[in-house]
């Protein structure tokens, strides 16, 4: 399979955490790591399969937007 490339950027926190997986053997490599889980948000929440409807894309746009600007930790995140 053919591949491209992907340019990202990752906060430290998270990036300590994916290097951690790697060193346990969880996964092969950073880009393992993250290949799992892009492929686990599409296809386990089926992004992309709903039609939205009204002003749902915008509400999400907005939410994104302000929830960048928090200070948010993963294990706050990870209570949900």
């Amino acid at each position: 399979m053919v591949m491209d490339t992907l340019q990202i950027r990752l906060g430290r926190a998270l990036i300590e955490r994916i290097d951690d997986a790697v060193k346990m053997g969880v996964y092969g490599s950073r880009s393992d790591a993250i290949r799992e889980a892009v492929r686990h948000f599409f296809w386990h929440n089926q992004v992309g399969t709903m039609k939205p409807k009204g002003e749902a894309v915008q509400l999400v746009r907005k939410a994104r937007e302000e929830l960048s600007k928090k200070r948010i930790g993963l294990d706050e995140i990870n209570r949900f």
